[in-house]
């Protein structure tokens, strides 16, 4: 036995620590981000439509009508949609079983000012489980109607963690702009009637 070979040992076992405590620390450093990231979040969207308030209003506030503009109906032709309570306004009750694109969950309008707001509490069954808030607003302009979609709730640490690699305001964004898009096309047809 030489003088080397008690060595061996030794240094691969300092070289096991250095790697254990660099992964230690990766882990805290990421964890600490991660819980500095903010906890509420807020997507927003507006467009302005040739309609006056009420005749955009109508398009969201009975949900019978979301099949029309709704950027998610699409998604699963064969999804399963029922409704619930009213057939519009405060207390009507949208829920959706579909696909991995739709999941399934259920909406509440809380909150129906004629003309001025629709305030909805959405509940996300799967593929995770979350709640949120939706809010329309209608602001008239002239012969005009601006509508604003934004969609606010509270992350907890998991859903902070994926936010780090999936932007909410990207990823839903883009559906709300499409969605307003479709309101539009289908308010403006129903003031031209």
């Amino acid at each position: 036995m030489t003088a080397e070979e008690p060595l061996v040992p030794r240094k691969k076992r300092h070289l096991l620590r250095k790697i254990f405590f660099t992964l230690i620390g990766i882990i805290a450093i990421l964890a600490i981000v991660v819980a500095v990231q903010p906890a509420d979040y807020l997507v927003q969207r507006s467009a302005t439509i040739n309609a006056p308030p009420s005749v955009v209003f109508a398009q969201v506030n009975d949900f019978h009508n979301w099949e029309a503009w709704s950027p998610w109906a699409k998604l699963d032709p064969t999804a399963r949609n029922s409704f619930e309570g009213p057939p519009a306004g405060a207390g009507a009750i949208f829920r959706w079983s579909g696909n991995d694109k739709v999941g399934q969950g259920l909406m509440t309008i809380l909150e129906s000012r004629p003309s001025e707001q629709v305030k909805i509490k959405l509940d996300f069954i799967r593929p995770f489980t979350d709640t949120a808030t939706t809010d329309f607003t209608f602001k008239p302009q002239g012969d005009q109607t601006t509508v604003t979609w934004s969609m606010s709730g509270h992350r907890n640490f998991m859903a902070k963690a994926v936010c780090l690699f999936m932007n909410m305001d990207r990823s839903v964004g883009g559906d709300f702009e499409k969605g307003l898009a479709q309101i539009k096309a289908t308010a403006e047809a129903a003031a031209r009637k």
